[in-house]
């Protein structure tokens, strides 16, 4: 527990928080605008969060994405050990992208500038984000060790008193495909750094320092205990959750046992799959312990804003060696393969003790890159992360191409075509992809695209939930799986040349259903069928629909072939492009 520090009035609590959270907002507004990659810029692959002056988190931008939030203190701690706060200097940031001390693979950068006021480091700002390229293998899975993905950087100081450690920015820029990218992505997140720490200083000129640490040990204390009474109203017990994710070649099982009693929860992955040697599917126990806090914070304790003191009741465990704590220097590249799906376990574990704040299994995320050169013949890698449907949750629907665990956005078909040699040839909801239930999975999508030009175009697709789909809960059926196609045929994962005149389609799988389908409203079942959301067959194989097919209905299902989902970012999808009025296709 923290020292005795002075107590703060609930309502300065709220409106100096808030004031913390507002400064990390506007770092995050600063990077978006400045970024130079899509990675970045459309997708937002990235976290800014404000560290107290121990390096614990107490506030991050609102859009921030959650499991860095996680992953990024103990990651700026690391640092710190390499680089002690005492030897700090005004000016100086530090770097990482080390999988075993970040977010568990090399393409994640973290970096940390500290704080200062007259008593000397007061916080940091600090942000993880994922970079363009790190150099090493083009394909996703088949390395064999962390040496054959790329460059690792060990805790380094990227600025030394203001001044950049140009010796380590040309050693970046020598190691990547795209370092104007890469290079240019860096410099964004330091100028967004500089608008944290003018906004920073305002706020200690507003209330000083010693209320900015009263502050912080109230934020971290409150949280705490938010969430242990949150454990507290779980019935104590052990619960266990298994799944199945696609993994690569190899299924990847996930066991989690959790301990739940005196305000604390214990998760335990032994059971899970051991550590791959032929593929990067492994995750660092950096991961695993963050894909575990998130699932547990949404449904225990959605309300507060995420910060450190929430994660302190909760205790993560795997056996090393395991895929969910792989030992240096195992392949970790495509990490996401396996600790995306950790929250299926959970919920699958909690779903008897907590019916109403579980979620069924979500279709996201494909990992979607396209590697070519822009007008002044430089390298550009335009990076794409489309979703498939989120899960169900008690009383409501999955909602449509949406990201979970994550929550990246949707990158707009022109931002693709202007930054890639393609064309989007359609980008729509899939009828039907959404699992049944008494709560309907979301629908996913799908992309369609071709080349632009003459010219091949190398590609690189890395679908998920082809073998193994979203799984339903409580009664509740899986999403459809995904489907990666080129013409019309079953497509591999990795790099590959799209030739001129061929298709690439990529079908994102649907989120799973929550509850029995026998028990849906049947004026819902009506409405999805009318708005095209499930075909009249699939309402009455799945739900015992017998309405009418009325004009309404095949109009609802015409319109929605035609139109994508509404998420953040989604445009109206069939349209004739630049590229196809200038002739180009």
């Amino acid at each position: 527990m923290e020292p005795a520090l002075p107590s703060i009035d609930p309502i300065a609590l709220q409106v100096q928080w808030s004031r913390l959270i507002t400064i990390m907002d506007e770092v995050d507004a600063t990077l978006v605008r400045t970024s130079f990659s899509t990675i970045l810029g459309e997708t937002r692959d990235f976290a800014v969060i404000m560290l107290d002056g121990r390096g614990r988190s107490v506030a991050q931008s609102q859009l921030s994405s959650p499991a860095f939030t996680c992953s990024l203190p103990f990651a700026t701690r690391s640092m710190l050990d390499a680089f002690p706060i005492e030897g700090l200097a005004p000016g100086d940031v530090l770097l990482t992208n080390d999988p075993w001390l970040t977010h568990g693979h090399l393409p994640d950068f973290i970096l940390a500038q500290p704080l200062f006021t007259s008593g000397g480091v007061a916080a940091f700002v600090a942000a993880a984000a994922h970079i363009s390229d790190i150099g090493g293998r083009l394909d996703e899975f088949d390395s064999r060790d962390v040496y054959e993905e790329g460059l690792r950087i060990p805790p380094s100081k990227l600025m030394i008193e203001g001044r950049p450690n140009d010796q380590l920015f040309r050693l970046i820029e020598a190691n990547v495909r795209v370092p104007r990218l890469v290079l240019g992505d860096v410099h964004a997140l330091l100028g967004a750094f500089q608008t944290g720490a003018e906004r920073f200083a305002e706020f200690v000129a507003d209330y000083g320092a010693a209320t900015l640490q009263t502050l912080c040990h109230q934020i971290l204390w409150r949280s705490e205990c938010a969430m242990r009474d949150a454990i507290r109203a779980v019935p104590a017990g052990r619960y266990v959750g298994t799944t199945l994710a696609d993994g690569y070649r190899e299924p990847v099982k996930i066991h989690v046992t959790l301990d739940v009693g005196d305000g604390s929860i214990r998760a335990d992955f032994t059971g899970s799959s051991s550590e791959s040697t032929t593929s990067s599917v492994n995750c660092v126990l950096n991961v695993t312990v963050a894909h575990t806090i998130f699932p547990l914070k949404c449904s225990l304790t959605p309300d507060v804003p995420n910060n450190e003191g929430l994660f302190r009741p909760i205790e993560v465990v795997a056996p090393e060696g395991s895929i969910f704590n792989a030992r240096f220097p195992a392949p970790v590249k495509a990490r996401s393969k396996s600790s995306y799906h950790i929250h299926n376990a959970i919920y699958a574990a909690l779903a008897p003790a907590l019916p109403h704040r579980v979620q069924a299994g979500s279709g996201s995320f494909w990992s979607f890159r396209c590697m070519s050169r822009d007008a002044d013949d430089a390298p550009v890698i335009t990076h794409v992360l489309p979703n498939g449907g989120k899960g169900a949750v008690h009383g409501a629907d999955g909602l449509p191409t949406m990201a979970f665990p994550g929550n990246g956005t949707i990158t707009p078909a022109e931002i693709i075509e202007n930054s890639a040699p393609l064309v989007v040839m359609r980008r729509v909801l899939r009828p039907d992809s959404g699992g049944a239930g008494a709560s309907r999975g979301g629908l996913g999508q799908e992309i369609a695209v071709r080349v632009r030009g003459p010219a091949t175009v190398q590609m690189s697709v890395r679908p998920d939930k082809v073998r193994f789909p979203a799984p339903g809960l409580l009664g509740g059926l899986p999403g459809a799986p995904g489907k990666l196609l080129l013409d019309g045929r079953s497509l591999e994962p990795g790099p590959f040349q799209l030739e001129p005149g061929h298709e690439l389609v990529m079908k994102l799988p649907g989120g799973g259903g929550l509850g029995d389908p026998g028990r849906r409203e049947r004026s819902r079942i009506a409405a999805d069928v009318e708005e095209g959301y499930v075909t009249p067959n699939a309402a009455a194989a799945l739900y015992g629909w017998t309405g009418p097919v009325t004009a309404r209905t095949t109009t609802g299902l015409r319109r929605r072939k035609r139109m994508s989902g509404r998420s953040r970012g989604s445009h109206v999808n069939r349209r004739v492009s630049r590229a196809e009025k200038e002739g180009t296709v």
